[in-house]
Parts: structure tokens; C-alpha cells; sequence
């Protein structure tokens, strides 16, 4: 598990009101975080029809097409 080394940010009646943690900490629970998202979508998308390359490439063309038109 991620260790989380956080500093607590205290009000005038010492009463936590806030937490810091390092950029490098926070970065890594963004990334852990994205994972699990991605993750997540991969189990929604799991049991959708697939394209074939041929159609794949086709709908790539016409979204680049629409894109260039806009």
C-alpha cells in the first residue's frame, strides 16, 4: 500500500482543517487513480462488439475528416 506522508494544516483552535502532501505523493495517487478509472471502463467496454481493423481504420478516417471540416 502507498505510504502517505501528510502534513495536517490546523485552523487557530488547532482543529485539522486541511492536509499537504509532497507533488511526488500526489502525483502517484493520480496515476493510482487513472488506473482504476481505466481499468473500470475496460470492464464496461468488455462486452461490446469489436471492430475489424478495416472498419476501425474507416471510422478513424471519417472522425479526422469531421475534425478538419470543423
Amino acid at each position: 500500500m502507498l505510504e502517505i506522508n501528510k502534513n495536517y494544516v490546523l485552523d487557530t483552535n488547532q482543529k485539522p482543517i486541511a492536509v499537504q502532501i509532497s507533488i511526488t505523493e500526489f502525483e502517484k495517487i493520480e496515476e493510482i487513480l487513472e488506473d482504476y478509472g481505466l481499468g473500470k471502463l475496460i470492464e464496461e467496454v468488455e462486452k461490446e462488439e469489436t471492430l475489424s481493423k478495416e472498419k476501425a481504420l474507416d471510422y478513424l478516417a471519417e472522425i479526422k475528416n469531421q475534425n478538419v471540416e470543423n
